[in-house]
């Protein structure tokens, strides 16, 4: 079920933030799967940065980008603490997709942000922002910035 929140401003059109539920909800405590053509490690910072056909994978959520950078817990270099991807960003959870610019990861509270031109799929519905944060654990989305969507009467 899809909860739409949302204002009409006379002249400005769909301005406020859309909460929408974004895929299936997942086990973020899963281990994090990644695939790339390239990996680089940064000595000074302990960075991991991948490249070329990078994918990012954690219970059904898949992750794809041009680059994704490893930031690790400061003094764990065994924990993960964000993943930032950039470069077309596609991110599929289930049966639903987004595209975005660039897309932030938070592991430990499964919250993904995605900016940059954000357009959101589900199904034949499609919503677009300019962030959508994603939380993996409850599968709850909300779109903020510039909302823009047809909303379609039903039984169409």
């Amino acid at each position: 079920m899809r909860r739409v929140a949302f204002a009409l401003s006379p002249g400005r059109g769909l301005a406020l933030a859309q909460s929408v539920s974004f895929g299936q909800a997942g086990n973020i405590k899963s281990s994090v799967e990644v695939n790339a053509d390239n990996l680089t490690v940064d000595q000074k910072t302990g960075h991991a940065t991948f490249s070329g056909h990078v994918v990012v994978g954690q219970d059904e959520m898949r992750l794809s980008a041009d680059r994704v950078t490893v930031i690790y817990a400061q003094g764990d270099q065994r924990r993960i603490d964000r993943l930032e991807a950039r470069g077309n960003v596609t991110l599929v959870n289930g049966p639903d997709a987004a595209e975005a610019g660039a897309a932030d990861y938070s592991v430990g509270s499964g919250v993904i942000i995605l900016t940059g031109d954000v357009i959101l799929t589900q199904g034949q519905s499609v919503l677009g922002g300019d962030k959508v944060e994603v939380n993996l654990e409850t599968g709850a989305a909300n779109v903020s910035g510039r909302v823009r969507t047809v909303l379609q009467p039903e039984g169409n």
